[in-house]
């Protein structure tokens, strides 16, 4: 099985889109974007650690029941 590698998208296709969307536009599309960055990238595992360890440490927890509240099952 092999994977084809994601498409090569320069920069300057990137920056003429943006620059299409009319003024007042941009401030939510800036967000989207900002927002997009974030869910795909993820913080390095030692943070995720380190930040997990310390909300155990200060009784930031859950039960987990408590996590499967209000979800559907069906």
């Amino acid at each position: 099985m092999s994977f084809s590698s994601p498409p090569v998208i320069e920069e300057k296709e990137i920056l003429a889109e943006v620059s299409a969307v009319p003024q007042e536009y941009r401030p939510a599309l800036l967000e989207i974007i900002r927002l997009f960055r974030q869910s795909v990238t993820l913080p390095p595992a030692e943070i995720g650690f380190r930040q997990g360890w310390q909300e155990v440490m200060l009784r930031e927890t859950q039960p987990v029941y408590n996590l499967w509240e209000d979800i559907d099952a069906e």
